[in-house]
């Protein structure tokens, strides 16, 4: 009695307030996110604004994003909670599930929030199918019939389960084989408007399913054509400001990296291999904005790998290390475990703090398990302070296998398809660094052959940006070719 009075206290939205555009009660319309530009806000699209994009290369930052990362996949936009968006979602949605409930709950009951449902149910099942896919979705459309749903609401023979039915068998039939349990699970609930609701989530699963199966559908395409339309977007961009515009990070950045090359090629080399340790106080290149984060990420990868690489050196100073392989293999998979969430240099004294701890308690329980003498006192101490230095750039060890990766990766731009051995120092952790230079010579790649032509203008001749690509650049092309042969985006 009690909670029949509170409710009726409580102000009510009016039924016709809670009809409002389709999104209120279904997510008909669900929307994704894509990769933004150099911290720009992200862009929300819906599948259809999706599919245009992957159909027709419209959106630079999606092809780019695909043709750079072979696990992207698009993810579901959600509005923040604490936001208004997500507040007044969250409102109506609540709204509109315990309207259902309560018109069914009615004697006789109201079956209009019920057609709704059923209705957008219906108009989302296109995204779910293929287009080829046609007799299904005429089965559906026959089935979802509005106005015969309307007939037996009137008629008091409206069975609701029994279309919740209908749309779990479709759903079972149509969903990748990761949703099985998800859509079985769905024939596990009593209460029929908590199956809708089910159904529902469901769908949205396999709408995303969806998106990204078409992203993935299109990758070798978008692969095979991103490079020439960005090239293209490029080349437009400098014809509508007629020359009139500079990138003076871009031309700052090719200047730094001249000092000891002999020719274009090799500057552009060096200046690419400086984004693994780019200064803090210069502007990042203009025209490599766009993948700042992805370099930035890399250039962390390189230095945990500097550093794992200089423990595992001072370790060495200790017969059991230097002498068991498979003890150094055990140790370097346990500092890279350890230093794996370094990204930002304040991370690096705890960090550092850490793997001194691991490597001390590392040699002692080997010591002690071929009944050796633990560490002293003093060879401790001595062990500790060598690893404390590495926080440090200019620490011996740490300058000494810095310099050793430089010359990796140096060489393995340069090479024509194989990566080179890893350097001395560095074998405990091949696995790591191939994949390392793999995604690095891969951005490499993809920049210079859409910027490559223009990097050539700039360090030709500085006064003369709207020039045409110099002859330099077809002697040039081996640099983008054999790039493009070992890392293809």
């Amino acid at each position: 009695m009690d909670a029949k009075e509170n409710n009726k206290e409580q102000p009510q939205l009016s039924e016709s307030e809670l009809r409002t555009d389709s999104e209120s009660s279904t997510d008909s319309m669900m929307r994704f996110v894509l990769p933004s530009v150099d911290g720009s806000p992200p862009k929300v699209v819906t599948m259809d604004e999706v599919a245009g994009m992957l159909k027709n290369l419209k959106n630079m930052e999606l092809a780019h994003e695909i043709a750079l990362n072979p696990e992207f996949k698009l993810q579901p936009y959600e509005p923040p909670m604490n936001s208004l968006e997500g507040r007044i979602k969250a409102m109506v949605h609540k709204a509109f599930w315990n309207l259902l409930r309560e018109q069914l709950e009615r004697n006789p009951p109201s079956y209009d929030q019920a057609i709704r449902l059923l209705g957008e149910i219906k108009e989302d099942f296109p995204q779910l199918l293929s287009p080829n896919n046609a007799n299904a979705l005429v089965r559906i459309n026959a089935t979802l019939d509005e106005a015969l749903i309307r007939q037996q609401a009137e008629r008091g023979t409206l069975d609701f389960r029994s279309y919740a039915n209908f749309v779990i068998n479709l759903l079972a039939s149509m969903c990748a084989p990761a949703r099985d349990e998800t859509v079985a699970k769905l024939r596990e609930i009593d209460d029929v408007i908590d199956t809708f609701r089910g159904i529902l989530e469901t769908m949205a699963l396999m709408k995303l399913d969806m998106a990204n199966f078409m992203v993935s559908a299109a990758r070798n395409n978008i692969a095979a054509n991103s490079v020439e339309y960005e090239k293209q977007k490029f080349s437009t961009f400098l014809r509508e400001f007629h020359g009139n515009v500079g990138f003076p990070a871009t031309e700052d950045w090719l200047q730094r990296a001249r000092p000891g090359c002999n020719n274009n090629e090799e500057i552009i080399y060096n200046a690419f291999k400086q984004l693994l340790n780019y200064p803090t106080d210069k502007e990042f290149p203009e025209l490599l904005r766009i993948d700042k984060e992805r370099f930035e990420g890399l250039s962390w990868r390189c230095q945990r790998l500097i550093l794992c690489a200089a423990l595992i050196s001072i370790a060495q100073g200790v017969p059991i290390i230097s002498q068991r392989r498979d003890n150094r293999i055990q140790l370097a998979k346990q500092l890279d475990i350890l230093v794996q969430h370094v990204k930002q240099p304040d991370q690096l004294n705890a960090a550092i703090d850490n793997c001194y701890e691991q490597i001390r308690a590392f040699i002692n329980k080997s010591l002690e398990k071929e009944k050796l003498p633990l560490l002293s006192e003093s060879q401790e101490t001595q062990i500790q302070s060598q690893v404390q230095q590495l926080v440090n750039k200019t620490s011996p060890v740490r300058m000494l296998m810095a310099n050793r990766m430089d010359g990796f990766v140096r060489v393995a731009l340069r090479s024509n398809g194989n990566i080179p051995p890893p350097p001395a120092g560095f074998a405990e952790f091949g696995e790591e660094l191939v994949a390392f230079i793999a995604s690095f010579r891969r951005l490499v790649s993809y920049n210079h052959a859409v910027f490559g032509e223009y990097f050539l203008q700039l360090l030709n001749n500085k006064q003369r940006n709207s020039a045409e690509p110099t002859a330099e650049a077809s002697s040039s092309s081996s640099l983008s070719t054999n790039l493009a042969q070992t890392a293809k985006p």
